[in-house]
């Protein structure tokens, strides 16, 4: 079986060589990003295995299709940038890795936020030029204070088990709630409850046409004063504009994106001796309360173990005309 990987880099080369040691499939590695006009490169392929900038459109699955390609593989838990109804229109098998690692997302939030908080990096900095003044670098307790999490599947949840850790009051909103996000302590509350009650809010929700934007000016309105925002899931879930407007108001204390809504023109490549041509991205970065990192909250080895390997699961299954569990069936989606 011939799997064409696109959007590989060297640690995703790494990670699934070694998990294929047990599979022997032929992995075909292109650093560029899957679309429509990359797609025919998947050309004697038998599966296509994309991730989450991917452009896989009607355009693009059709190409495939036409390549006699039948298996797209996600090698991550988010599908909103595949045409579901395209692909299964075309007889295209789409299968995901629904929960690689959530501790490893998790834990990356809870960093963010602690950084942006305590001031990480600008202590860093400064200590780096033997500048040891604290002044600016007031940050606040976590301890008691109250905590929203926008989304209590797998990642929600074990990000509100380390808030609990820290003493903090946590409050959920889910359409779907989880037991398990209450045996820890967490309590349920009505959407804008959360906003107006919460000191630090952990988007942890998938982008679906309801999640689009789902923090806005509206909700910004709603938030305390000087409230941290950390979004560790899609960037569309938070109107970019919105959030500098917020800023500039002291609605928002901080915001910490390990995610961004124009992405895929910016992150995963190296883009330091360019002029970033996005005025959004640029004046978001400016502020000095904001903190971006690029999209590498799953960036463990743990994760990256189990990516390789539920996706070369995924494709053994397929591959034999079997079913899988991550197989993503149109019109019911796994909300986690």
């Amino acid at each position: 079986m011939k799997i064409c990987l696109f959007s590989a880099k060297k640690y995703d080369r790494e990670y699934f060589d070694l998990i294929n040691q047990t599979y022997e499939f032929e992995l075909d590695y292109f650093a560029i990003t899957l679309t429509p006009k990359t797609a025919s490169l998947a050309k004697g392929a038998d599966a296509v295995c994309a991730f989450v900038n991917d452009e896989i459109n009607a355009q693009t699955l059709t190409i495939l299709s036409e390549l006699g390609i039948k298996i797209l593989l996600m090698r991550c838990a988010g599908f909103n940038n595949v045409d579901l109804a395209c692909a299964k229109r075309l007889g295209i098998h789409v299968a995901r890795v629904p929960a690689y690692s959530p501790e490893a997302v998790a834990e990356h939030a809870i960093a963010l936020l602690m950084t942006l908080n305590r001031r990480i990096h600008k202590a860093y900095l400064r200590t780096r030029d033997a500048n040891f003044s604290l002044e600016g670098l007031t940050g606040f307790n976590m301890h008691g204070r109250t905590v929203g999490v926008i989304g209590t599947g797998k990642i929600g949840l074990a990000t509100a088990r380390i808030f609990r850790g820290f003493g903090c009051q946590v409050i959920g909103f889910d359409p779907y709630p989880n037991a398990e996000f209450e045996k820890l302590g967490g309590r349920y509350v009505a959407f804008d409850e959360l906003l107006s009650l919460s000191k630090v809010i952990s988007l942890h929700c998938p982008l679906t046409a309801d999640s689009t934007y789902l923090i806005d000016r509206r909700a910004f309105s709603l938030m305390q004063p000087k409230t941290v925002l950390i979004n560790t899931s899609r960037g569309k879930l938070v109107d970019s504009v919105a959030a500098i407007d917020a800023l500039k108001q002291g609605l928002l204390g901080g915001l910490a994106l390990d995610v961004y809504e124009n992405e895929q023109n910016l992150f995963f490549e190296d883009l330091s001796d360019e002029v970033i041509q996005d005025d959004v991205f640029r004046r978001l970065s400016a502020c000095h309360n904001v903190i971006f990192t690029g999209h590498q909250a799953f960036l463990t080895h743990e994760a990256l173990t189990a990516i390789a390997q539920v996706t070369l699961d995924n494709a053994k299954a397929l591959g034999a005309g079997d079913t899988t569990v991550n197989e993503i069936i149109q019109n019911n989606p796994d909300h986690h």
